[in-house]
């Protein structure tokens, strides 16, 4: 045992062995075993199989399609706000315009919220988009002379109240990964540019945005995936998995509508099942449109 513990050839195993059981518990045994139960038939006691028959169901399963519309929709509102804005709050911070000092701030400021508990923003946020005249967001409209709302009743402002829960908590996330990126330029780049003539637009155009492809690429892979498995926040902002006329369920939701609250394991596995090959398949494609697949050209 000490021989094989100091031997350089088992060492590199002996580091990756923690990895590999983690990787084999928790994610590949029960992806394994959620592709077997999306084939059976799954009550209290009884399992048989039925092929193919929960997929089938799910064709013609018209609130699995409405839940996946409104998570891919939420999904790519996301893409639209979470990247573009912590990109340019990132290089806001990282540009000379502001004091160190003033920039750590900033920084602090909007990553808090990222360690905040969904659970209690959910609820925070549910009483700021209440039906009652004294709520924060009613108030607002006050000011303006206009009528309360009810955010949560209406497809549109219940979007608008998820879509600000999401900006609020994971701007300064993406901020932070996008700073890492930017750091990671050398400044001569953009200094050898100005003494050329490049002006500020250029710069971020030429210099920026190809030196931070790989660190979008990543935060979009991230915001697909964060997006399509939305589930605890629409949970808590609608009180619930039963939002009115279902406008906030997500494909996630639906998954814990069948599987937890309904007891249907097997259709649920099959959701979940579909919902990974979706997610998977966007983004391989979204990674082979932006070369991450290609090998870098050797000198």
């Amino acid at each position: 045992m000490k021989r094989m513990l100091y031997s350089a050839k088992a060492a590199p195993y002996l580091f990756v062995l923690p990895f590999i059981l983690t990787f084999g518990i928790f994610w590949a045994y029960p992806l394994v075993n959620s592709v077997i139960m999306s084939t059976q038939d799954i009550l209290p006691g009884q399992v048989s199989s039925v092929g193919f028959a929960n997929y089938e169901r799910i064709a013609g399963d018209r609130l699995f399609w409405l839940a996946m519309g409104n998570s891919f929709r939420y999904m790519l509102l996301t893409l639209l706000i979470l990247v573009p804005l912590p990109l340019a709050l990132a290089v806001l911070v990282n540009s000379r315009i502001t004091s160190s000092r003033l920039a750590g701030i900033f920084k602090s400021a909007l990553f808090v919220p990222a360690l905040t508990s969904v659970v209690v923003a959910g609820i925070v946020f549910r009483l700021m988009f209440s039906e009652t005249e004294t709520a924060l967001m009613n108030q607002i409209l006050g000011v303006f002379g206009l009528e309360p709302e009810r955010w949560l009743r209406n497809d549109g402002t219940a979007l608008v109240a998820l879509l600000l829960l999401a900006t609020w908590r994971w701007a300064g996330v993406n901020m932070m990964y996008f700073l890492a990126g930017l750091q990671a330029i050398p400044e001569e780049y953009y200094e050898a540019a100005a003494i050329d003539g490049a002006n500020a637009w250029q710069r971020f155009w030429n210099i920026t945005v190809p030196g931070m492809k790989p660190t979008i690429v990543y935060v979009l892979v991230i915001s697909v995936y964060g997006g399509l498995a939305m589930f605890l926040e629409s949970f808590m902002i609608f009180g619930g998995n039963n939002s009115p006329q279902n406008i906030g369920l997500t494909i996630v939701g639906y998954l814990y509508r069948q599987g937890i609250e309904k007891n249907d394991l097997g259709y649920a596995s099959a959701v979940g099942v579909v919902l990974l090959v979706i997610i998977l398949a966007i983004n391989l494609v979204q990674l082979g449109a932006t070369g991450a697949f290609k090998k870098e050209a050797t000198r």
